[in-house]
């Protein structure tokens, strides 16, 4: 398998009556116009979805194409937003969904979860552990594996979100979209890679992590995959040790900077969202923003701005609270 052009847009097609095209939106910010795009308005809360529903849609097709039955069981370990969206796309597609999370992942994704039809294992206290005791019961029960950023299924659908945003915005001049286990910016990089080798135009990619989880940040300084030990407000959605081995070739091509920022500026970010849009964005949602709110990444003038809103599910009591802090940035 080839992760090219023309793999994302026969993920574009096969997920297109399951997830949604999401909107952009042009916000003045202190006299710059930056556009974001909301993909917290996906299906699921997150883009996760994409690569989600990939997954299980192409499981079903190769298993028919070679006669055998339909895969009845998806294995997933996650921080939360991944296990949402494979939950989400069990239930619609008729299977059942095992998603293992570690001890400390918020209580509202967990009622999610169960409000999904998931069957929820709580194992380990970081998504290390909880992949570890997924590998383990995918290989007793025979299941499919959906990993949440290092599978081909899950870059080739997180790679239809940039297909798309190019599409209605191609004039962007930078985009900054926050990683964790990388698969999201991966996506986005094959797909930004493959335009180029096309001889299209394509946008700077400004890679966004919290200063607790610098997966990136770390290999792209070693030039290689480094462990870290994840951190910090963030750490349910961005909180890989590693990022993925199918997305770091794409990353190290494509990625023009990688930029970190702190849980201050990712509450403010939050806040901002929350009060320029009325978007409720969780912690990881709002890194990206957090880059060029606080000035951790500083545009040229004339550079068009794009910045992607990835996550929206957060905990509303929690949010209340960071909405009630003094800005750290005022």
């Amino acid at each position: 398998m080839i992760l090219d052009a023309a793999a994302i847009e026969a993920t574009a097609a096969r997920i297109a009556p399951w997830v949604r095209v999401t909107p952009t939106v042009n916000v003045d910010l202190d006299g710059r116009a930056v556009e974001f795009k909301l993909e917290c308005l996906q299906v699921s809360g997150t883009f996760k979805a994409r690569g989600a529903f990939e997954r299980l849609l192409r499981a079903r097709e190769s298993a028919q194409a070679q006669g055998l039955p339909a895969p009845q069981r998806v294995v997933a370990a996650s921080g939360g937003n991944h296990g949402i969206a494979v939950a989400l796309a069990a239930a619609r597609l008729g299977m059942t969904a095992d998603i293992f999370v570690p001890r400390s992942s918020p209580a509202a994704k967990l009622d999610r979860l169960r409000a999904l039809g998931a069957v929820v294992h709580a194992q380990g206290n970081e998504y290390s552990e909880a992949l570890a005791a997924s590998q383990t019961f995918a290989e007793q029960q025979g299941a499919l594996v959906s990993h949440a950023y290092d599978q081909f299924d899950t870059l080739t659908g997180q790679g239809t979100l940039a297909r798309e945003w190019l599409r209605q915005s191609p004039h962007l001049d930078v985009v900054l979209v926050a990683v964790g286990g990388g698969g999201l910016i991966g996506g986005i990089a094959a797909w930004f890679a493959a335009q180029a080798d096309a001889g299209h135009r394509v946008p700077r990619l400004i890679a966004v992590e919290s200063e607790g989880c610098p997966t990136l940040n770390a290999a792209l300084a070693a030039g290689r995959i480094v462990e870290i030990q994840p951190s910090g407000l963030a750490a349910d959605s961005l909180g890989a040790r590693q990022v993925g081995e199918l997305m770091f070739p794409f990353a190290q091509r494509q990625v023009s900077q990688s930029v970190l920022v702190s849980d201050a500026a990712i509450s403010d970010a939050q806040a901002l969202l929350w009060r320029q849009m009325r978007v409720a964005a969780e912690p990881g949602g709002a890194a990206a923003l957090a880059a060029l709110a606080s000035g951790a990444f500083r545009p040229a003038p004339h550079e068009r701005v794009g910045v992607l809103v990835c996550g929206a599910n957060v905990d509303l009591r929690m949010l209340a609270d960071t909405l009630e802090r003094p800005s750290a940035h005022a």
